[in-house]
């Protein structure tokens, strides 16, 4: 289960915010609270962090392209399930990747009411990902969703949790995922001592964390944006870990 929608750190208007907006439902307590004031929303949200696993998404933003990587495998408890697994897609015709990790079908949903936001904001990344967390956060049914999203168009990258979050990173690196900080460890290290390209960062991170985290492994798929050397299924992670 998400935490419940008074339990979120922000409100849904981009980076960081510094108080919640609403009475707190973990606690009862009342407004404006600190966002590491809380210690019982914090918890639940980190509880709730602790259950995106299973995958690695890795995105990266360098010279007006982005690339977002995913790997394939699929694992039911201890058990690898499929390996072929497509965690990212391109979506409005193109223009934008996206990338998920937690519950597949909840991912699917999501993605539907980002996408549709997408067309009614004529492709406007940001406000499209507002709306989405919007209704995420606030519908009874959406709130018992649980996924996170990786959202990228050509020049930003945005995370989205059902908690209420839409975050721009500080640096164009970002994953998310049970071996998401090692690939955006992995991925940071070549942005700041690398030329490489934003979507070879993003299949060297995912390959590096293939090495590290169990449950990452498969097929990898690179979508970037602008559409370019987009690779789908290319790559197998046991080969090169």
């Amino acid at each position: 289960m998400l935490p419940p929608a008074g339990a979120a750190m922000a409100e849904a208007t981009g980076v960081g915010g510094n108080s919640v907006a609403a009475a707190c439902g973990a606690c009862n307590a009342q407004p404006p609270l600190p966002v590491r004031g809380c210690r019982k929303a914090t918890d639940t949200v980190l509880g709730y962090m602790d259950r995106m696993h299973g995958t690695t998404i890795v995105a990266v933003h360098r010279d007006g392209v982005s690339a977002i990587a995913g790997d394939g495998q699929v694992t039911l408890g201890d058990t690898i399930m499929k390996r072929g697994a497509v965690k990212v897609r391109s979506l409005y015709d193109d223009k934008i990747v996206a990338g998920f990790a937690g519950a597949v079908s909840d991912a699917f949903t999501l993605l539907e009411k980002f996408e549709g936001y997408l067309d009614s904001s004529r492709g406007s990344l940001m406000k499209a990902a507002v709306e989405t967390v919007k209704e995420w956060r606030t519908d009874r049914v959406l709130r018992n969703l649980e996924a996170m999203l990786i959202v990228a168009d050509s020049e930003n990258i945005l995370t989205l949790s059902g908690v209420g979050d839409v975050i721009a990173p500080d640096e164009p690196v970002v994953a998310v995922g049970s071996g998401g900080a090692y690939a955006q460890a992995a991925a940071l290290a070549m942005l700041r001592h690398t030329d490489l390209p934003a979507q070879e960062i993003a299949r060297n991170a995912l390959l590096i964390a293939a090495d590290i985290d169990i449950y990452t492994s498969g097929t990898a798929t690179v979508l970037t944006v602008p559409n370019g050397d987009d690779e789908s299924g290319g790559d197998s992670l046991e080969d090169e870990a």
